[in-house]
Parts: C-alpha cells; sequence; structure tokens
C-alpha cells in the first residue's frame, strides 16, 4: 500500500462512535499512527470531523478553534445527568411549551451567552477531567465560560421534540444550550441528537463515511480523499520565498522579508506549503518572518 500523505481528511462520524475511534479505525485503514482529529465529537453524535494526517497534525489545534455549525434536536420535557438523552433522568415534566414559545425564546440564547459546563464534560478541575468526577457521583463548582451562538435557528418539529440550527464559537457546548433553553421554558430539556456539519472551515457536504475511506484505500486511492493542510487557512496571505528564504524556514531561522505585519500561508519556490508564519518588525525596523507552525517533512517525519 502507498503511504498517504500528510493533509485533511474530511470523515462524517457514525453515531456510537468515539473520536478516539474514528481515529484508531483510521490507523488501521490507512497504515499511518501519526493521525489526530480537529474537534471531539460525543459518540451519539454524528457528522463532520477534520481529521488530521502526518505532519498535518500539527494543525489540530487551529481547528478546534474555529466556530462551528450544528443540527441540533431538543426533546422538551425532560432533565437528565449528561444533559441528553443517553443519561438517567432526573424529573419530567409536563410540555406546556409549543413552537411560538420556543421561537421567541431563540432570541435570548442568541449572541454572547454564558454556560456552566456540564459535569459530564472533558473540563478538567484540578488536573482531572470532571467527567471522570461525575461518573463517581460527584460534583464540582463550575464558573461559567462565555460562548457565541451566533445563530440560532428553529427549522421545525413538534409534539415536544424540535430541530434547531446552530452556528457558535469554539467551547459551546449544544447540550448545554438544550438544557438551559429547557429550564427557561420552565418544562425542561435535553439533547436527542446532534449533526456537526460544519467545522474548521469546512462543510459536512465533503465529508466521507468510513467505508468509503476504506474502499478507497483498498484500492490504493486514499490519497484522492485528502485534502492539503494549508486548506485549513484560506484566510491568510500567501508569500513565496526565494532558496536563501526557503533555506532559513526550513532551519526554523527568521528572515528578512517585506509585507505587512501579520500571519502568513508560506511556500517554497517550488510551490510546496512550508509553515503558516508570522510577519513582525525586526529589531532594525526591516520586516522579518518568523514560524509560527511548520508543516514541511523532517527527515521524512
Amino acid at each position: 500500500m502507498m503511504p498517504v500523505p500528510s493533509g485533511i481528511l474530511l470523515v462524517d462520524k457514525p453515531q456510537g462512535w468515539t473520536s478516539h475511534d474514528v481515529v484508531a479505525k483510521l490507523r488501521g485503514i490507512l497504515k499511518e499512527r501519526r493521525i489526530g482529529h480537529g474537534g471531539t465529537l460525543d459518540p451519539m453524535a454524528t457528522g463532520l470531523l477534520p481529521i488530521f494526517i502526518g505532519r498535518a497534525t500539527r494543525a489540530a489545534e487551529y481547528a478546534s478553534l474555529s466556530g462551528k455549525q450544528y443540527i441540533a434536536r431538543l426533546r422538551l420535557g425532560i432533565r437528565t445527568d449528561t444533559q441528553d438523552i443517553t443519561g438517567s433522568v432526573l424529573d419530567s415534566f409536563p410540555v406546556i411549551a409549543g413552537e411560538k414559545e420556543l421561537r421567541d425564546l431563540l432570541l435570548h440564547f442568541t449572541g454572547k451567552i454564558f454556560q456552566v459546563p456540564p459535569m459530564y464534560s472533558a473540563v478538567k478541575i484540578g488536573g482531572q477531567p470532571m467527567y471522570k468526577l461525575a461518573r463517581k457521583g460527584k460534583s464540582v463548582e463550575r464558573p461559567p465560560r462565555p460562548v457565541t451562538v451566533s445563530r440560532l435557528e428553529l427549522l421545525g418539529g413538534g409534539g415536544g421534540e424540535y430541530e434547531l440550527l446552530v452556528d457558535c464559537s469554539a467551547g459551546t457546548y449544544v447540550r448545554t444550550l438544550c438544557s438551559d433553553i429547557g429550564d427557561a421554558l420552565g418544562c425542561g430539556a435535553a439533547l436527542s441528537a446532534l449533526r456537526r456539519t460544519r467545522a474548521a472551515g469546512f462543510s459536512l457536504e465533503d465529508a466521507h463515511s468510513l467505508e468509503t475511506v476504506a474502499a478507497a484505500a483498498a484500492e490504493g486511492r486514499a490519497a484522492e480523499l485528502i485534502l492539503p493542510v494549508d486548506s485549513l487557512f484560506p484566510g491568510y496571505p500567501a508569500v513565496t520565498l526565494d532558496e536563501t528564504q526557503e533555506r532559513f524556514c526550513r532551519d526554523g531561522r527568521e528572515f528578512p522579508i517585506s509585507g505587512a505585519e501579520g500571519r502568513y500561508r508560506v511556500y517554497g519556490p517550488g510551490g510546496d506549503f512550508l509553515m503558516l508564519g508570522e510577519l513582525r518588525r525586526g529589531p532594525g525596523g526591516g520586516s522579518v518572518m518568523r514560524t509560527e507552525k511548520s508543516f514541511f517533512e523532517v527527515n521524512g517525519v
């Protein structure tokens, strides 16, 4: 089997799989150990999971910082310990709110809001993930954190179950959003389904099932599904180096280059993507390019 190139693979995560399960499966399919993901999805969730391969794993941290879009299903009338339907039901309530009440309320959860992270989350308290404490029946004080919900629309539904479109910032818990909406309506709510449709600037429309990836790998076509790592950074201007500048770049040294201050996609004379660089004013007043994160292969690693 031909080695796969470094880059980004967009996967449509199936329900019941953890993000780590997907990574482990792909390590076997692609015969590549350097694989990571950009943004965890809970096992019950499906949808877009950006996968980073080879040297592109160094870019995963940038993917997890960007905004995301979800299609979420909200079930009114229950409150669970996990804030979704996979948890234990703590309370049940008669559903007295309908579509109008829900639609009128959504505006109050749009914009900058504050969320208390759920106990069943990977947020760490004293170095320990809170979900481990929750599994032991423990609860700790969690300070509210600011998040941004830039778009929150009611897509349809009825009978106490509704579908929402959610555009939100990194760090937003959609199940907490659903739980808080239910509390505001006075009848409780839990997340009953979740599908991520956009992340890291990529769309679910371009994602592949694990079966598709496995079939492509078996036919030696896996490379056709992998996007170049610089596709993660379309918003930054590009700059092409000369041979001397490229040598400095590959040595990890700063080098002079003209341009406005800021981040750049940096390419070699042959067009290969070398790094995400930052152009700053140097001590002498001229502009110098420094490495923020390099992506070229180093001794085959």
